[in-house]
């Protein structure tokens, strides 16, 4: 038998002795440099291993570059290949999706569910139709989610999927027909204790209600905890609308709360005007702040009076559902400047809160913000900033509360919807909202504390990423190599 090399840990106290076969094996893998700093060496790996997918590369090299302090105290995950594994999904399923649209034309989309992570539990995560959607795009997506689920301490997995699909002027027809399609193929690779999908970006309640009657037409079977996101009328839980929205402002009170601070009085910029900057701009009204911006792909609307009344929040919801959405449709109908082609990352606001998509957020946004005074931004949409930006606002005492934290409300409450399920019983409104609030402290609480055990003082990107990281690791040490 070989000895380990010195700092790099045992397999004896992780998955088993090194045998002499192992040990050439890891050398040969690894290039026999031991030396060599184990984080950057799988980042390097995975950027050769997954050519041109820059979102999974950010987003693996934004996770790993924070756990150099948790790596150097556990040796045994590099003995273990930890990282290589942790960043390699289990399973990735590509099918073909054909449908015919009303012209009776044949049309053939693409679609995907990236399985990333099942230590935890059962894979859990949205299906998000749209023209960007890629593989790239659902593995960086996947591989957050792993952490965002764990970091919510249910027992959940980390998994994505979805279709190139973009069902803006679609007609309801057409929806059903190809989600009818994409889930003929997706029923052979979920089920309730297996992989759990719900809605994201295109999959609203009406695509998840056409996803469930054909996994229940072709499955004979009330197996209604395999979606979350459902209709009232058939499963779904109370507050999951509102839950991404709602969570993130339970979270920022935790981190207004730390700095003697409150949401009373304050204006947020936001971006997005579905159900997430819905949530957050009912929840910000609740609590005395107000919403000034919502934005769509055509620009942004500046309110500054604030998207305060029930008048003007219910109406995002009227917007979003209209076949020919467009954010314009608020500056019309409220009298409001509409700025074509901009982001809002310009205005003067006390909080910034991307509700859209990834990357919306670089360096020119990043120091329009910090040039504006704006003291706390909190990530509802995934990955929205680039790596560079963050750290730029982070060094410019920007107080960062990240995607996989701040935005874990959502998973949250699906996860209570599938605990609803599987015991067939609705909680009450009330009674969501408050584990809801229970677990967005705890994430706070946990990546607060995580970071400060590793000497990071208040910082909730890393401590985020740690938490989120050691109870995979846990698990995933705790269950052999595989």
């Amino acid at each position: 038998m070989k000895q380990a090399p010195e700092n790099t840990g045992s397999l004896s106290s992780a998955c088993g002795i090194v045998s002499e076969s192992a040990y050439n094996g890891m050398a040969n893998r690894r290039g026999f440099d031991f030396f060599m700093d184990y984080i950057d060496r799988v980042i390097e790996q995975v950027s050769k291993r997954n050519p041109g997918e820059k979102l999974f590369l950010q987003a693996v090299t934004e996770v790993l570059t924070t756990l150099r302090p948790v790596v150097e105290a556990h040796p045994e995950y590099e003995t273990a290949g930890l990282l290589e594994r942790i960043t390699e999904p289990e399973r990735v399923v590509e099918f073909r999706v054909t449908w015919v649209d009303d012209a009776g034309h044949v049309q053939v989309n693409r679609g995907y569910r990236v399985q990333f992570n099942g230590a935890l539990g059962p894979y859990k995560g949205g299906l998000r139709f749209d023209a960007s959607v890629n593989l790239d795009s659902l593995k960086f997506l996947g591989f957050e989610q792993t952490f965002k689920n764990s970091l919510t301490t249910l027992p959940i997995g980390g998994g994505k999927g979805g279709s190139d699909f973009d069902p803006h002027g679609k007609s309801d027809g057409e929806i059903m027909r190809f989600c009818q399609s994409f889930m003929t193929e997706l029923q052979r690779h979920i089920g309730p204790s297996t992989d759990v999908p719900a809605g994201d970006i295109g999959v609203g309640g009406r695509e998840i209600g056409y996803l469930f009657g054909q996994y229940r037409r072709i499955r004979d079977s009330w197996d209604n905890s395999v979606l979350t996101g459902k209709g009232l009328s058939y499963g779904g839980s109370l507050m999951r609308p509102e839950a991404t929205g709602y969570g993130g402002l339970y979270y920022a009170e935790n981190v207004f709360a730390h700095q003697n601070d409150t949401i009373k009085g304050k204006t947020f910029a936001l971006s997005g005007y579905g159900n997430v900057a819905w949530g957050a701009a009912k929840k910000i009204a609740e609590l005395g702040g107000k919403a000034i911006t919502i934005s769509g792909h055509s620009g942004y609307v500046l309110d500054e009076e604030g998207i305060t009344t029930d008048e003007k929040i219910s109406y995002l919801l009227e917007m979003r559902a209209s076949r020919h959405a467009d954010v314009k449709m608020y500056a019309d109908k409220f009298n409001k400047p509409y700025f074509p082609g901009e982001k809002p990352w310009g205005v003067r606001a006390d909080v910034c809160i991307p509700c859209a998509k990834q990357n919306e957020v670089g360096m020119d946004e990043a120091k329009k913000i910090v040039e504006n005074g704006t003291k706390y931004y909190f990530e509802l949409a995934n990955m929205p900033t680039s790596n560079e930006a963050l750290a730029y606002m982070k060094d410019n005492g920007v107080i960062i509360g990240p995607a996989k934290a701040a935005n874990a409300g959502g998973v949250a409450v699906s996860a209570l919807e599938m605990s609803q399920n599987w015991e067939h019983l609705q909680w009450t409104a009330e009674e969501v909202d408050e584990k809801l609030k229970g677990i967005m402290k705890s994430i706070h609480d946990s990546s607060m504390q995580a970071a400060q055990t590793y000497g990071l003082g208040y910082d909730l990107i890393a401590g985020a990423n740690i938490a989120g990281f050691l109870k995979v690791a846990d698990a995933m040490m705790a269950q052999g190599l595989f």
